[in-house]
């Protein structure tokens, strides 16, 4: 099994199993889990981060249910072979749009107007590239 990113980005206010199937959520988004790879098991999960086995199994449920990961009987479960798609799509199309109306509010509220609001956001991007303007 791959080496994981760890939970200490995800926020502390999110119920324990709801960071846990963010963060296998993240691992598929980014590739770390690939489509049919065996993603961890609740008690590896448990083992991890210290947790209820119970705990993380509902994190696993979640993923379950969104049909991101499917069982294999006697095996446990995978990533489903769609899922890095799907959650791109969806979050796109809910936390993205979320976090583009939220700083367009603010923008507003500031009274910046749409080139400065580019500009920062180019200079964001330049420097994440690792060349700032």
């Amino acid at each position: 099994m791959k080496e994981v990113m760890s939970l200490h980005d995800v926020d502390g206010d999110k119920p324990i199993y709801i960071q846990i199937a963010d963060w296998l959520e993240n691992a598929i988004i980014d590739g770390t889990l690939n489509a049919d790879e065996k993603v961890y098991s609740q008690y590896q999960l448990a083992e991890l981060f210290t947790i209820n086995p119970a705990t993380a199994g509902k994190g696993l449920t979640i993923l379950l249910e969104e049909e991101l990961v499917y069982k294999k009987r006697g095996l446990g479960m995978f990533v489903s072979p769609d899922a890095q798609k799907r959650l791109r799509t969806k979050r796109k199309e809910q936390t993205l749009r979320k976090l583009v109306q939220d700083l367009l509010l603010e923008a507003d509220l500031l009274g910046i107007n749409k080139n400065e609001l580019d500009k920062m956001i180019e200079k964001e991007r330049e420097y994440r590239e690792g060349e700032p303007t």
